[in-house]
């Protein structure tokens, strides 16, 4: 009877293992591009702005194998200041001009027509390197992110932003 009991809690562990959220943290939200972008400037580092939406597969892919992993490598988190907008969320959030606006506007600004698009900028919001949009080949999207890194930081060098 004892050995019915026990089966229990290793049936409720795995249960409970198979149906829990995972901890891998992604791209942090923009709430604040304003703070974000002064924060880059300090670091001489460009922003990357992720635009994704919930119902996006292929923003979902990008992030859990390109982007999340990414941001575990210290040296490639300090030489760029990554935020992701949800373009199909209307939560209020600051430009980089410190207005309130939401991620469906600034998408539109930036004429962002595809999910995911990624978008280097400055500390004021400005284009510095070419975007990436969509996803064709995660074989390659590495090496287009770091180019377009590379590119960015050059060009905030140029602009006499950094030493």
């Amino acid at each position: 009877m004892l050995d019915k009991w026990c089966k229990w809690p290793g049936i409720a562990a795995m249960i409970f293992l198979l149906t829990a959220p995972t901890t891998q943290a992604g791209v942090p939200l923009a709430p604040d591009l304003g703070k974000t972008g002064h924060q880059a400037e300090q670091r001489c580092a460009p922003v990357l702005l992720e635009f994704a939406a919930e119902y996006c597969h292929f923003c979902a892919l990008l992030e859990r194998e390109i982007l999340a992993p990414t941001l575990l490598d210290q040296d490639y988190a300090s030489r760029v200041m990554m935020r992701k907008l949800m373009i199909d969320n209307s939560r209020a959030l600051q430009d980089f001009d410190h207005h309130k606006t939401d991620a469906a506007r600034i998408a539109g600004r930036y004429k962002v027509r595809v999910t995911p698009t990624v978008l280097f900028v400055d500390s004021h919001g400005k284009e510095i390197a070419k975007r990436l949009v969509g996803v064709a080949s995660l074989d390659f999207y590495g090496g287009f992110l770091d180019a377009a890194l590379h590119q960015s930081r050059n060009r905030l060098r140029e602009l006499g932003r950094c030493e």
